[in-house]
């Protein structure tokens, strides 16, 4: 569209009838005008604007010339993410100033407005939508010509070619994408502690990259100083887990006495140190190079021996209490962290899975707690998992830390990973270390601004095997929740609203943790149940509702913070849906509604307890061809999407579909490739979840997801990959029957998305026997942060199996140990990651 306003040479005919001496209008304008024109000697400008290599010309339209005119033609489009150039030209005298301005449409910030040539980040929309853009040149008197120029801008398309299946040892990405290796394990956070040997000898992990670096965020860092700036895309701190171990490569020859202990003291804390959490500055230079700062002061390890606190409901309960913690409102570190929540007040959320591995238990400890009055504890530790063995020497524990012998005598830093109850210790738990495995499996809040924070465990959002929590989107006045997934076969889905409605002054609160106590110390915990028509509810985890009673039966319920702490056991009697491993919650920015990836599950099957589902619908036999046999049940998994009533996070009911089945292309479509996919999206086991951030454009319109994989049945044909897709919405598709026939045969109706087809793409594929998990970028979306955890972890220092990352930068003529890693994965043209 072209606008025009012209100075002179406009002609409707004789207009001067009046004869009179009074002066004319032409007059005046001629008076005011000509010394401009004697200067100008007229000037026009033009505008238009530049996609890739596509050009709206301009038009002229100049209708004399002393008139000035500045002209615009043409609607160009463009899809969401993509750079566009808007060019302005001006002829004639040279004109005083120009700028660019924006008309309508949804806003943009302009680069170089004060320019002919400007440039902006087409947004995310849902739909087609035009944005005006107004050029304006001014001339030496300040007359201003202008011209209007439309973008009209298309919803987002995913921008590179499928990376292809692979089992190289490299993480392989689209043609046109970099990849940085940033933060590997050892790497030294302080600047007295040296660079790591990587020969096992390498000591002092409280200030070294732990391992297996798993969930992770972006904080975004002020320029100077370390107050954040939720804007900042070149500077930040990457807070991550380490979710566990490659014991092998931590020691010069692997771990030592690993039968029956006892375990060497160096080697156990050596271990117990490169679990837990990691908070690095890093930074991003001008030429566009990432590091991390060993120096900062804001640098952090979080380690299960670092003292945290209890807040909420639970704090301070009886199966609290320990011989570290007689009054049960402290505890000792954090473990086996997996999956994390990125809080709006910028704290972080490291979430507690996989702990009940660690502890010590003997089989004759289930009397000894019936001796001392805690028979109940029984049932509670065994639906955990720590119930009795069938080893005669009972449940010796990951890694055998309890048998190590500290060089303090007075340390409890290895008996805390005994959980017997001790003779003649106070019957209470305050003597021994019986109640430990109550002090974890609980979200935990950290402040990574402030490395003198001391981290709050968050018992009012449930005790269980957290994978993450995502909290949805916050809107003022509304209640916010946070979804969680209990990752263990055939567990369940959790969502906590809190009982504070959401204030937007909060983000900016500097008592961070304090924010974390208003929103997460108090609500109610709810637990899914998805019903075979598509529809679903939230039941409430609350005492003295739905038989979470002292009457129950099968389990007599104390008060709340009893309900807390023995989440599974409530949720089991208010009979929620079980699932094939609920891992990682991820909400679309733009529509609300949460994804959750079901990794797998080997006890699916079409009868009895576990029998298929709706919502899990599938068991059946995947060949592998690599010598290791089938896998059965769910093997590749799949995703699952739902939609709140009302579109609310206060909602007590949702719809629900499956937006993809994992599984091989090659496999049968009618009852296990269900989603149709082909070469450049089949995949397996997803795990890592993940949408853009509404901050840019793959947050906004329709959002990009990303997808990790975490596999063990598809990796004889290809690494574990990440892929990108723009997901639809929930009943975009239709129902299906699906027949499974493992161990019978069993038919059931299910609720499946819109095939993905071109919407989902394989963008990443890993090292060996690695993990892709933990994703987060810069505000910008320009600079995406990936972690790849365990490469090569079925090999030994004899047997180095990888030698990623050494293998990154080439062929490694030597085998290296391999270590996990943080990567950045930039574009070469600067533009934003999949789009």
């Amino acid at each position: 569209m072209t606008d025009f306003l012209t100075a002179s040479g406009y002609d409707d005919g004789d207009i001067d009838t009046n004869r009179s001496a009074n002066p004319h209008m032409n007059e005046l304008i001629a008076s005011r005008y000509s010394r401009r024109q004697t200067l100008r000697g007229g000037l026009s400008a033009m505008t238009a604007a530049v996609f890739g290599g596509m050009l709206l010309t301009g038009c002229d339209d100049d209708e004399g010339g002393d008139t000035v005119t500045v002209g615009a033609s043409g609607t160009g489009t463009v899809t969401a993410g993509r750079t566009v150039t808007l060019t302005g030209t001006t002829s004639g005298a040279v004109a005083s100033s120009v700028a660019w301005t924006q008309v309508s449409g949804p806003t943009v910030t302009l680069a170089n407005a004060a320019t002919q040539t400007a440039s902006f980040t087409a947004p995310g929309v849902a739909t087609a939508t035009p944005l005006v853009f107004r050029f304006t040149a001014n001339s030496s008197d300040g007359t201003p010509s202008i011209a209007d120029t439309t973008v009209t801008v298309q919803p987002a398309v995913l921008g590179f070619t499928a990376v292809p299946k692979s089992l190289a040892d490299v993480v392989s990405v689209p043609e046109g994408y970099a990849v940085t290796v940033l933060y590997r394990l050892g790497d030294p956070i302080a600047s007295s502690v040296a660079a790591y040997a990587n020969d096992g000898t390498d000591v002092n992990f409280a200030q070294r990259a732990g391992d297996h670096h798993d969930g992770m965020s972006y904080f975004g860092l002020a320029a100077t100083g370390n107050t954040p700036d939720a804007n900042s895309s070149s500077r930040g701190l990457l807070v991550m887990n380490h979710e566990n171990i490659t014991e092998s490569y931590l020691h010069p020859n692997g771990p030592t006495n690993l039968a029956n202990g006892p375990r060497p003291a160096a080697e156990a804390i050596k271990e117990i140190e490169a679990h837990g959490v990691s908070v690095i500055e890093v930074s991003r230079s001008t030429a566009g190079a990432w590091t991390y700062n060993q120096a900062s002061a804001l640098n952090r390890r979080i380690t299960p021996n670092t003292p945290m606190s209890f807040s909420g409901p639970a704090r301070g309960t009886p199966v609290l209490r320990t011989r570290q913690s007689p009054d049960g409102t402290t505890g000792r570190g954090t473990i086996n962290n997996c999956a994390n929540g990125t809080m709006p007040w910028h704290t972080y959320l490291t979430c507690e899975e996989n702990w009940a591995g660690y502890f010590r238990r003997a089989n004759g400890d289930v009397a000894a707690r019936v001796a001392a009055g805690r028979g109940k504890e029984n049932a509670s530790l065994a639906r955990y998992g720590i119930g009795p063995s069938s080893s005669a020497a009972g449940r010796l524990g990951n890694y055998l830390w309890s048998t190590a012998t500290p060089t303090d005598a007075s340390s409890t830093v290895f008996a805390r990973w005994n959980a017997n109850v001790v003779a003649d210790a106070p019957t209470d738990g305050t003597g021994d270390f019986s109640h430990e495995p109550f002090q974890l499996g609980w979200v935990v809040e950290i402040d990574p601004f402030d490395p003198a924070s001391t981290p709050r465990k968050r018992t009012a959002l449930g005790r269980m095997n957290h994978e993450g929590c995502e909290i949805g989107r916050t809107i003022a006045g509304v209640k916010p929740a946070f979804y969680m997934g209990d990752d263990a076969q055939n567990e369940y889905l959790y969502k906590f609203v809190s009982a504070t409605p959401w204030s937007a002054a909060d983000a900016n609160a500097t008592n961070r943790l304090s924010i974390g106590d208003r929103y997460l110390d108090s609500g109610t915990l709810y637990v899914a149940k998805l019903n075979a028509d598509g529809s679903g509810q939230w039941l409430p985890l609350v005492f003295g509702q739905n038989g979470l009673t002292a009457s129950n039966a099968t389990y007599p319920f104390a008060d709340q913070a009893d309900v807390l702490v023995n989440t599974r056991l409530a949720a089991d009697v208010l009979g929620a849906t079980r699932m094939d491993r609920p891992e990682w919650t991820a909400v679309n920015p733009a529509t609300g509604e949460m994804y959750l990836t079901l990794t797998n599950n080997s006890s699916r099957t079409t009868t009895g307890t576990n029998a298929v589902d709706a919502a899990n619908p599938r068991a059946y036999t995947d060949p592998k061809v690599d010598g290791r046999g089938p896998s059965t049940g769910n093997v590749n998994g799949h995703v699952i999407r739902l939609r709140e009533a009302g579109d609310t996070s206060e909602a007590t009911s949702f719809t629900w579909d499956i937006y993809a089945f994992g599984a091989g292309s090659d496999l049968d479509p009618t009852n296990i490739n269900l989603s149709g996919l082909d070469a450049t999206n089949d995949f397996s086991s997803p795990d890592g979840l993940w949408f853009g951030l509404n901050s840019n454009a793959t947050g906004q319109g329709t959002p990009v997801m990303w997808i990790q994989t975490d596999d063990g049945s598809y990796t004889d044909v290809t690494n574990c990959m990440m892929l990108a897709a723009i997901p639809g919405r929930v009943g975009d598709g239709g129902t299906r029957s699906v027949t499974s026939t493992l161990n019978g045969t069993a038919t059931v109706t299910t609720r499946i998305g819109k095939a993905p087809g071109a919407t989902l793409r394989r963008f990443l594929v890993g090292p060996k026997q690695c993990e892709i998990t933990g994703i987060h970028s810069t505000p910008d979306g320009r600079s995406v942060f990936v972690n790849i955890q365990h490469p090569g972890e079925g090999g030994s220092p004899t047997a180095i199996s990888s030698s990623w990352p050494a293998s990154q930068a080439g062929t490694v003529a030597t085998p290296s140990r391999p270590r996990s890693a943080t990567i950045v994965i930039t574009k070469t043209d600067g533009g934003l990651i999949g789009l």
